[in-house]
């Protein structure tokens, strides 16, 4: 790791009212002059290139004007044969609105944005993950996958990889394709379930020849094989109809299963809606996998959410030894009902808009009922799992290391024109434990799971830099395109104690992103962001509201609004309000991958994920700088390390295991 000798922090003279400067000061330890000192001729051109007046707020010659809010006009792809949306939005209807021309892609840009360690197939379209599962020493993940394209399209079948450390993959071939009248329009989503003699039953959702959603079982068809590389369907699929009351295409994604030895009888939740467009969660019971019943009532129903996909169900440990480790959701099931100290975690992806939402809860398992523990943050309402591009998202038990791990889907916000170009389209989210929040004891916590730092190659430790109001500092990095950044920010309290009220309407998504400047803040980090002049950068950010009753309410958010020159791009602000206790600094963990963002903030209280299509700021001309847009108080890093990250090398598959 590299370190500095000098134990005093960076600090830099405030900007010029009507001036544009970048920061300037001298470095705890050797940093390239040509890289921190810009000189007033070098500004000038900078501002000219970027096409600003060096006269107005500092932060546009950054680029951080305020931008309208961008509409997207969708060609739906999806629906119609009976799943959400599989479009981004940023339509060829949409470009002939803007412009009349679609954005000239080069094949540079376009290679830049596969990326290096996050879960990709080789080629075509990808969208939920399915049925992962550790099984004989791999790591199985599976995935909803079209072999024909880089759209998605009604042939859908299930990719398959295997890993034994859930970042370096090996490509397997397709576990499993529509070839049957149950599932000739697509094997869509499903969860796996390890049985206790160690057998596997998987079950999916089938959509059928005349596309009726139907749930199907399929088995390992040789058991002995850790690879799993073979799947026989069960010879009287589908083993489940859409029941009386709701829609033969609102029928799908399976659970995995868990024993209830009151009946000694295995139970699953569907998800759904009822005539009155309220989202639902219904619990049938089985003793073989083939045969079920539906049990009396539904397990959830919240009004006005619609369509619930994707729903997971599983326990957290709320204190002791099982708050620092994953629970089986059999494990915490008794004859008498739920054991230990436990909640229940009810997570549904809302076909309404396409976000995970998630509620903690209690789960009466004889009277088939689970109850959020706050109403106001009930599933589809409250709570999400990541403010941005994450969705369809699924959680396994991992009994090699005790933990709950999950995955979740990270479309393109690009066009199909340009996916189409790439050849590829969508990835999977870095694998994420899930763990219940002690401290706050209202929220789940969500971390990248630990093999994941196995990638850092080096380290660059720039802790201590200080940046006064309306500044931005370039670090010194030797590349930026793959990174893990670890990061606590201080402010300044007295100028804190100093403010009576600030911000307290304040909304990421609706308040002007980084460009618009508030008391304490914006601040945060810019990643990929162009060096030669910064017209391109995607700010990672917090931003501190004080109300008159003197109470700090702290958000935080990813602006991609200025993240791409492109014109085919959906671009937001996203985010929200993130739990900061007494005592606590403002940490966050940014990992960048070529075209995705991720970024855990207070230990992964809050998460975010952004999809950003840089044309300039790629390869050697991407940059990572601070930046504190706020108007009343300087910003200390007191922690600041930059890990980079090396590729997983992800192998296809060769027949001799």
């Amino acid at each position: 790791m590299e370190t500095r000798d000098a134990p005093l922090p960076y600090s830099y003279k405030p900007l010029p009212a009507a001036e544009v400067t970048r920061n300037n000061g001298r470095s705890k330890r050797p940093l390239c002059v040509a890289a921190v000192v810009l000189s007033a001729a070098l500004l000038l051109a900078v501002a000219a290139l970027a096409g600003v007046r060096l006269a107005g707020p500092p932060m546009e010659a950054a680029g951080m004007t305020a931008a309208p809010e961008e509409e997207a006009m969708m060609m739906s792809r999806g629906p119609d044969s009976g799943v959400s949306e599989k479009t981004s939005g940023a339509s060829w209807a949409r470009l002939q609105s803007e412009s009349g021309n679609a954005f000239p892609w080069s094949n540079a840009m376009l290679n830049w944005q596969r990326t290096g360690f996050h879960f990709q197939p080789e080629k075509n379209w990808m969208n939920d993950p399915n049925g992962p599962v550790y099984y004989k020493g791999w790591y199985h993940l599976f995935y909803q996958y079209n072999p024909d394209g880089a759209i998605w399209g009604n042939k859908i079948a299930w990719g398959h990889a295997v890993s034994r450390d859930l970042v370096h993959w090996r490509h397997l071939p397709l576990a499993m394709v529509p070839d049957q009248w149950y599932d000739i329009n697509g094997v869509w989503t499903g969860s796996a379930t390890v049985l206790p003699d160690g057998r596997l039953a998987m079950l999916y959702t089938g959509s059928t020849n005349e596309s009726v959603q139907v749930q199907c079982l399929a088995v390992p068809s040789d058991p002995s094989d850790p690879l799993l590389t073979n799947w026989t369907k069960y010879e009287g699929n589908p083993v489940l109809y859409p029941p009386a009351a709701i829609g033969p295409k609102d029928f799908r994604d399976p659970t995995t299963a868990w024993f209830d030895p009151s009946d000694k009888t295995w139970r699953i939740v569907i998800g759904s809606k009822d005539p009155h467009h309220a989202g639902i969660a219904v619990t049938y019971k089985t003793k073989d996998f083939i045969s079920y019943e539906l049990m009396p009532g539904v397990l959830h129903r919240v009004p006005g959410t619609g369509m619930w996909e994707c729903i997971d169900f599983y326990p957290v440990g709320t204190r002791g030894r099982g708050a620092d480790n994953g629970i089986d959701m059999s494990d915490a099931i008794s004859k008498n009902g739920v054991v230990g100290d436990v909640v229940h975690v009810m997570k549904a992806s809302m076909d309404d808009d396409r976000h995970d939402y998630y509620a903690l809860g209690k789960y009466d398992a004889a009277a088939n009922e689970w109850t959020p523990i706050d109403p106001e943050n009930d599933v589809g309402i409250g709570m999400r799992y990541d403010w941005g591009k994450f969705y369809a998202s699924k959680t396994f038990y991992d009994p090699a290391k005790r933990r709950r791990v999950l995955w979740g889907w990270v479309g393109e916000t690009d066009s199909e024109r340009a996916d189409v170009a790439k050849g590829w389209a969508s990835l999977q989210s870095l694998p994420r434990t899930v763990l219940f929040d002690t401290k706050t004891r209202s929220n789940l916590l969500q971390w990248p799971v630990e093999e994941v730092e196995t990638l850092r190659k080096n380290a660059t430790d720039l802790s201590g830099i200080t940046i006064d109001y309306g500044s931005v500092f370039p670090l010194n990095l030797h590349r930026a395109t793959q990174l893990d950044i670890l990061a606590e920010f201080q402010i300044d309290r007295h100028a804190v104690m100093a403010i009576n009220e600030a911000d307290v309407g304040y909304n990421c998504s609706t308040s002007g992103g980084a460009a618009n400047r508030g008391a304490l803040g914006p601040f945060g980090l810019l990643v990929l962001a162009d060096k030669l002049h910064l017209r391109e950068q995607t700010a990672v950010y917090f931003y501190v509201a004080k109300g008159l009753d003197g109470r700090l309410t702290t958000h935080f958010c990813h602006d991609e609004s200025r993240s791409s020159s492109a014109n085919d791009i959906v671009k937001r602000v996203v985010g929200n309000v993130v739990p900061v206790l007494r005592g606590e600094t403002l940490s966050v963990r940014v990992l960048v991958d070529h075209s995705i963002v991720e970024s855990f903030a207070q230990g992964g209280r809050t998460t975010a994920t952004s999809r950003v299509y840089p044309t300039e700021a790629i390869y050697a001309n991407a940059g990572v700088y601070l930046f504190n847009n706020a108007t009343a108080a300087r910003v200390t890093a007191k922690t600041l390390v930059v890990h980079e990250m090396d590729s997983s090398y992800n192998q296809v598959y060769m027949a001799d295991h």
